[in-house]
């Protein structure tokens, strides 16, 4: 069994699903999980790291840079 990887931080849980949902697309299985430690009762929008197998990391850079819109990287 191979592990999980980082593949993206995402600024926020709706920006990170976005990046989960493309990597889906792709037929890669992403995991999504808190990049920051938070107080449990605090409702901010904490960053999140997008995580793939590790053997799909290439091909998950691929799959993200390929579905970004160009208009993003400007």
């Amino acid at each position: 069994m191979t592990g999980l990887v980082q593949v993206a931080l995402a600024e926020s849980v709706a920006e990170a699903e976005e990046i989960q949902d493309l990597l889906r697309a792709a037929g890669i299985e992403a995991q999504l999980q808190s990049a920051v430690e938070h107080h449990p009762r605090e409702v901010e929008d904490a960053p999140q790291k997008v995580l793939v197998p590790e053997a799909e990391i290439d091909a998950a850079r691929d799959a993200i840079e390929l579905l970004t819109e160009p208009d993003e990287l400007a």
